[in-house]
């Protein structure tokens, strides 16, 4: 009898052993000669291996931030492009976007400006008056600019994707609360520091009764920029002064939970945000600090994480354009791992969708340069270097997934995740020229892949 129970043990174990060691393995790939777009691969097979010296180790026991989500811009020009479709080609386009099924890319979180940004085609706030006049009541508060593109835009998102995350960030206040009375640069009055509160205050509310719930809000985008139009300087101690003793009270006193998020500009001084977190009053009302990577080394985020890792980073925007090189690899490897390797909750990049030209976009200050995630043209779309670099991401990874631990061996750049459902993805960028060939480990089994220079997969298990 025991020999029996001994051979069925053996039996079953042997089972259990076969069935886990065929565990498929899905993959997308995206390659640098676009031959291959985001497209699905043979599965691959754990127990397969290579004779490879680069092995990614994958450890899912070794938890870290929790994601937000993964995402665009939502200009006010992107939603102008947008409009200008026909309904049904755009309701198509909102359903590959931000969707969930096979050919769609899941997008999951979204930052809208706060009045307009250098991707308008024309400069206005919520509350735009005659030189000379003021309003510190914001009874002339409107979104009847909004209303025209981005507003009827979101409902449509909302329509496919109801848990989409946005976030608000303003290029500047009314002018009649700036120092130079200019959409260019200046700085906020300090006597209009209560009002410019309430300003956020009736924003968050007004996107409310449109059925948009917004997440978190930015201070100031880019408060050291002065340049662009619009903007507006915010240095670190009148947004710690903002947010302690205007911002963060008055979206407790209204009952909104919307998140504080401060920063939002480069990763070049990280000091900033520090200064800001420092200050236990201010701290209190900070969720955490946003980044853009224009300049300074990704690493800063995980500074600041590492001096308040109660308090949350995100990266808030950047580039990834192609005009001649079409590299997937190097924005996904700066940006997407790069991020979120160093503690970012989302990332989120600038902008969605302009027309063929890089339009729209404000003059004296504006992005000429900035091309959209997609080209709209009429109701022609094609899908550039943004696109793919987050949707190898965000088609994979939901929100509430976790980051886990990985290995990086060699020129390859990797990010590991486990999401609510408990599969494993991994997003893998070979920064290299040459074919890498490599083996994963996770859990004491393996598969073995291989990637051409500049190519980017994604593999679930």
């Amino acid at each position: 009898m025991r020999l029996l129970k001994s051979a069925l043990i053996l039996t079953f174990t042997a089972q259990v052993y076969t069935s886990y060691a065929q565990t498929k393995v899905d993959w997308w790939l995206t390659t640098n000669d676009k031959k291959s777009l985001l497209a699905k691969q043979s599965p691959l097979s754990f127990g397969q291996s290579l004779n490879s010296t680069a092995t990614i180790v994958v450890d899912p026991s070794q938890k870290y931030q929790s994601v937000d989500g993964f995402g665009f811009a939502l200009t006010g020009g992107s939603a102008q492009n947008m409009m200008r479709m026909s309904p049904n080609e755009r309701k198509k386009l909102i359903q590959e976007l931000f969707g969930h099924e096979e050919n769609n890319v899941g997008i999951s979180y979204l930052r809208l400006s706060i009045g307009s940004s250098d991707l308008n085609d024309h400069t206005f706030s919520y509350d735009d008056l005659p030189d000379g006049q003021t309003d510190t009541r914001l009874e002339k508060f409107t979104l009847k600019e909004d209303e025209k593109d981005v507003i009827p835009v979101m409902k449509e998102i909302l329509a496919v994707n109801p848990q989409i995350k946005v976030l608000g960030s303003p290029w500047s206040a009314p002018l009649w609360m700036k120092s130079n009375d200019n959409i260019q640069g200046g700085k906020l009055k300090e006597e209009y520091y209560p009002v410019y509160a309430q300003y956020f205050v009736k924003y968050i509310k007004g996107m409310k009764q449109h059925g948009i719930t917004i997440d978190a809000v930015t201070v100031q985008n880019e408060p050291f920029n002065n340049g662009n139009t619009p903007s507006m300087q915010f240095l670190a101690r009148q947004e710690l002064d903002f947010i302690k003793n205007d911002l963060g009270p008055a979206l407790k006193s209204a009952g909104i939970k919307t998140k504080i998020i401060l920063y939002d500009h480069n990763c070049d001084a990280p000091e900033y945000p520090i200064t800001i977190l420092t200050d236990p009053e201010a701290r209190k009302y900070a969720a955490g600090s946003g980044f853009h990577l224009y300049a300074g080394p990704i690493t800063a985020l995980s500074k600041v994480h590492d001096a308040f890792p109660d308090k949350g980073v995100y990266f808030t925007e950047m580039m990834a354009v192609s005009h001649n090189d079409f590299n997937v690899a190097n924005p996904e490897d700066r940006i997407v791992i790069g991020a979120t390797r160093n503690w970012s909750r989302n990332v989120i990049l600038w902008n969605i969708a302009a027309d063929p030209n890089n339009k729209p976009h404000t003059d004296n200050g504006g992005c000429a340069g900035c091309q959209g995630a997609i080209t709209i043209d009429g109701d022609k779309v094609s899908r550039n270097l943004a696109y793919y670099t987050i949707a190898h991401a965000s088609k994979f990874i939901p929100d509430n997934s976790v980051r886990v631990y990985s290995s990086l061996p060699g020129v390859l750049s990797d990010v590991a995740f486990e999401t609510p459902a408990g599969q494993t993805v991994l997003i893998v960028a070979n920064k290299g020229k040459s074919t890498q060939i490599f083996n994963v480990s996770c859990k004491g089994r393996g598969f073995a892949s291989s990637l051409d220079g500049g190519a980017v997969a994604t593999y679930v298990w």
